[in-house]
């Protein structure tokens, strides 16, 4: 009962309408198969649970972690093609595989139909899955026509996807938006026009570029856009609990999730939904000892990566999101911003 509550609040409070959480008892949920594999191409993937890149945090590192909570698909930070075409050599760090398990994707981000194509063909023997990002709202990446601003010119997104599909052996997929402005939702002809040019899975974040990460993700747009392909498609935007991918893939009808800003500080949250999606069961809330744990390993793996320089500096933000909710946590935070020897930083989660 307190369940179902759950969800019908959740589904309503992202634009759903019509739908009645009660009516899926939980053998029907079970039998709704929720935790899945997913054909995406050639690629079959064990579950339906994916990573969405973000810059400064979908590292090796955080990538290798996320696996071992149960994640289906990592995908790396986004990846200018034209940085790889010039050689920029920032994007070595970015494009690093290591000894990552499981399937992986790389996100390139770019406008360029011959420049996409060609750094396309140059990555692909290192992943599973290249991924084009025509979602991000940043405005530097934007002025230069790319990430969301795509949108608003479907011709050369078309162009762009169809000739990476057409240069490289595995499978193509792309992120969007609703659309560019909150008065132009074009997502439905994006989608339609993404599976003509012979991509092979879609991901769309329920908000408007314009929106940012402001307000609540629209998942009613989702749910339109998975009826307008016959191409698996992914439902991104406002995953923070369990509950809320439960709601996501009844309400929607969507292929899978693509998990966020959630795991940020929190890739629990990759475990806690399986449980409930495979098993019907909500786990209990995270001990101290769980939390310290990860960070202990989330640091270890960092230092062993990256080196003890960058993973002090790169830990900070992992290190303070970890914190969230915690008794002291804004004094804890300010003292490991400031704190110039990762052994401290060691000693520091020790206490907690």
């Amino acid at each position: 009962m307190e369940l179902n509550q759950n969800l019908d609040k959740i589904i309503q409070s992202h634009g759903i309408e019509h739908f009645d959480a009660a009516s899926f008892s939980e053998e029907k949920r079970k039998g709704a198969r929720l935790f899945h594999p997913v054909q995406i191409g050639t690629v079959q993937l064990p579950g339906n649970i994916l990573m969405a890149p973000m810059a400064g945090v979908t590292d090796l590192p955080y990538r290798i972690l996320c696996k071992e909570m149960g994640v289906s698909l990592t995908c790396t930070e986004m990846v200018s093609a034209k940085a790889i075409l010039y050689g920029n050599k920032n994007t070595d760090s970015l494009l690093e595989k290591g000894e990552e398990p499981g399937k992986r994707a790389v996100q390139l981000f770019g406008s360029d139909p011959e420049i996409m194509a060609e750094m396309a063909k140059r990555v692909e023997e290192d992943f599973d899955i290249i991924d084009v990002n025509m979602g991000c709202p940043v405005p530097k990446v934007v002025r230069n026509g790319e990430g969301s601003a795509l949108m608003e010119n479907l011709p050369l997104a078309e162009k762009v996807l169809r000739s990476m599909v057409k240069a490289v052996s595995v499978p193509i997929t792309v992120k969007c938006r609703l659309g560019f402005t909150d008065d132009h939702i074009n997502v439905l002809d994006f989608v339609k026009s993404a599976e003509n040019a012979g991509v092979s899975a879609i991901v769309v974040h329920g908000r408007t570029r314009e929106q940012y990460y402001r307000g609540k993700a629209d998942w009613e747009w989702i749910r339109r856009a998975k009826e307008a392909v016959h191409i698996p498609l992914f439902g991104n935007g406002d995953i923070f609990t369990e509950e809320d991918a439960m709601a996501m893939l009844l309400s929607t009808g969507v292929d899978g999730i693509s998990l966020g800003r959630g795991v940020q500080g929190n890739p629990f949250l990759i475990r806690r939904i399986r449980s409930l999606l495979e098993n019907g069961v909500k786990e209990a809330a995270l001990s101290t000892k769980e939390r310290k744990d990860m960070m202990f390993r989330h640091l270890q793996l960092m230092e062993k990566i990256k080196g003890e320089h960058l993973a002090l500096l790169e830990m900070r933000k992992h290190l303070s999101w970890y914190m969230e909710g915690m008794p002291d946590a804004a004094r804890w935070r300010n003292r490991v911003n400031q704190e110039q020897n990762l052994r401290e930083v060691y000693k520091m989660v020790e206490a907690l």
